[in-house]
């Protein structure tokens, strides 16, 4: 059973479309991404959906209630948790959720509260000030604000944006279990590929403010993924780019850079260093079969920062390719 049903979904800001007429469902119980890069529309359609900021076309449909008709009744069936600072520090843990309990108008939601504390390990700092606690801790927190109301689905709009690596772990694990012991649906944004493809039971890849593709991580892999190389050139020489289509499948070619999709890297690597000159090459990188490789495929460019080039890795590449 869907408990979010978005249909063509529209976000003008003038005559700049933020979103443009994206649709998709989301299935009671599961977790749902939104992929995409910086600006891509992840944050404003959140937003839509959670009554935040007014939709210019189109509906959404949240636990049975249109979000642009009632968009109040909306409000008491979700959970928010924003990517932006929502606790005050100047207020105890237990504060926090004293006024998170006013605000959605809960009763007799002190006993709610202890129990969530102590589900997430931090009761006993409940009289601490929120300014003192770690950023694992000050997570844990925004959590149990969320599902203090007992909400059929929480939105979370980058929830690991800016932790370090054993942080992001460790609310991948809290992710999952939340909705896992609670019952709750979870759409997640995030331009974090392995987050997506580890927490996600769907995603939808959007950019641009439209949405390119659906599916699980597997079957997005599968429908569009395969190896691809990227290499920055010192120059494109004449023919060289025929030459690499004669290989795979030509997806990127601005400004020196090269990105040729194949089935089979290693495969193929040599002809490839053959047809562009060794000595003509500035970097080299190859991405195995990911989410990455199917933005990458599906527009031309990565959602993640290029690493910078490995002269020891290349070689080593290399060598390997000419076993």
């Amino acid at each position: 059973m869907s408990i979010v049903i978005a249909k063509n979904l529209t976000k003008k800001y003038g005559d700049f479309v933020a979103v443009d007429h994206i649709s998709f469902e989301i299935e009671k119980g599961e977790i749902y991404g939104l992929l995409g890069p910086n600006g891509a529309g992840k944050t404003t359609t959140i937003k839509m959906l959670t009554g935040l900021t007014p939709i210019t076309e189109g509906d959404a449909v949240i636990a049975g209630i249109s979000v642009k008709k009632k968009p109040r009744e909306v409000k008491k069936r979700i959970g928010w948790i924003s990517s932006e600072v929502i606790l005050d520090d100047e207020l105890t843990a237990w504060e926090n959720l004293e006024i998170q309990a006013k605000l959605l108008g809960v009763k007799d939601w002190q006993e709610r509260a202890d129990q969530l504390l102590e589900y997430f390990g931090i009761k006993e700092f409940k009289n601490r000030k929120a300014g003192k606690f770690s950023t694992g801790m000050r997570k844990k927190l925004e959590v149990s604000m969320a599902l203090l109301h007992s909400p059929e689905i929480i939105f979370m709009d980058e929830p690991t944006i800016g932790l370090d690596v054993n942080t992001r772990a460790s609310l991948w694990n809290l992710i999952k279990q939340i909705n896992r012991d609670y019952q709750v649906t979870i759409l997640l944004t995030t331009h974090y590929m392995e987050e997506a493809d580890m927490l996600c039971n769907r995603i939808s890849i959007i950019n641009r403010g439209k949405i390119i593709a659906q599916g699980t991580p597997e079957e997005l892999k599968e429908k569009y993924g395969g190896d691809v190389i990227e290499i920055e050139l010192k120059e494109i020489r004449d023919g060289v780019l025929s030459d690499l289509e004669s290989v795979g499948k030509l997806i990127k070619s601005e400004n020196k850079k090269i990105a040729i999709k194949v089935g089979n890297a290693e495969e193929v690597l040599l002809k490839v260093i053959g047809i562009v000159g060794q000595n003509n090459i500035k970097s080299l990188k190859i991405n195995r079969s990911s989410l990455d490789t199917v933005f990458l495929n599906l527009t031309g460019g990565s959602l993640e920062e290029n690493e910078e080039f490995d002269a020891r890795r290349f070689y080593a590449m290399l060598r390997r390719a000419r076993r």
